[in-house]
């Protein structure tokens, strides 16, 4: 009986959920030395509200000169896209359409390493419904490997997840999507990874106003530290963020942090690792101010810092 059950709640969850993914479809037009060729690629997309918003990964659409999107219904539209952000693989997608069937969003803050997930997409591109499959929440925040850093971290799943599924849902077993799946180790078994819905969130409100995304810098340098790290050079915390350099005339060096400080705090918040202080950079709205605690030669402080806007880095390709 608990497992018929179970098993009821595992259907329902993916009922719902299926209403909400759609196929996006790109096709972008690239030199080569025969001759300009179109390239199709292909993932999966969730509807974010009826009006015909639509969330997929920024690798999904990038550089294409057209995009579809499919519905379950069978209705193909042709999609704007309105801004897209390569650290976070978050892309905002506009039809012209309305009454679509909005994904309900959950909570990834509130994740347990454990429980049991859904990840739902157009794997492989295969005809017919979105592929489904099964497993748990492996970890939470993980680093995107070989990428740039997402400042929240990656949610980790054992779930199947092929190629794609990229820009479709992982979700939990009440249909609620918790995030949006980025990418698969091709050489390891049981790996795949997810940007949590909290941060898709954030940055596409983003988007939607800006167009683009800005983040906030302050002009430091440094490593985590360890206890190892902490004995070697006699510091006075065993966990936090080791300055190693401060860029001249920036906003850390106009505040006073100095290369050796180490930040504990930020904000209220504890800082143990160099993600806990991107994050609490990327919260402060502009103009705003944080408050960073640091230990100096095993005496604390608390210094006010004025995040700036960062400079763009540029893209190997030159855009």
């Amino acid at each position: 009986m608990a497992i018929s059950g179970f098993e009821n709640q595992v259907t329902q969850a993916v009922e719902k959920l299926s209403e909400s993914i759609v196929s996006v479809n790109s096709m972008r037009l690239e030199r080569r030395y025969f001759g300009i060729v179109p390239l199709e690629g292909q993932g999966s997309g969730i509807v974010l509200d009826k009006k015909g918003l639509i969330i997929t990964n920024n690798h999904v659409i990038d550089g294409a000169n057209q995009v579809s999107v499919s519905l379950k219904d069978g209705r193909t539209f042709t999609g704007e896209v309105v801004g897209s952000d390569e650290a976070t693989d978050v892309a905002v997608i506009r039809l012209n359409a309305n009454d679509l069937p909005a994904a309900e969003l959950g909570d990834s803050e509130a994740l347990k390493v454990g429980q049991f997930v859904l990840a739902i997409g157009n794997a492989l591109g295969l005809p017919g419904a979105p592929t489904v499959s099964m497993g748990v929440l492996s970890a939470k925040g993980r680093p995107l490997p070989g990428s740039d850093f997402v400042f929240e971290g990656l949610l980790q799943t054992d779930a199947a997840v092929n190629p794609g599924n990229s820009g479709g849902p992982l979700a939990d077993l009440e249909g609620r999507i918790i995030g949006i799946t980025t990418m698969m180790i091709p050489y390891a078994q049981g790996m795949g990874f997810a940007i949590p819905i909290n941060t898709v969130k954030r940055i596409s409100q983003e988007i939607l106003e800006k167009g683009r995304v800005t983040r906030r810098w302050i002009g430091i340098s440094g490593i985590d530290v360890t206890p190892q790290l902490a004995r070697r050079y006699n510091l006075h915390s065993e966990s936090g963020f080791l300055v190693a350099e401060v860029e001249p005339r920036s906003p850390a060096d106009f505040a006073g942090l100095r290369n050796g400080d180490v930040v504990v705090g930020a904000d209220g918040n504890v800082i143990k690792h160099t993600k806990d202080l991107l994050l609490a950079i990327s919260k402060v709205a502009a103009g705003g101010n944080l408050r960073i605690d640091i230990n100096r030669l095993g005496r604390n402080a608390t210094i006010e810092v004025r995040p700036s806007e960062a400079r763009p880095i540029p893209r190997a390709d030159g855009r």
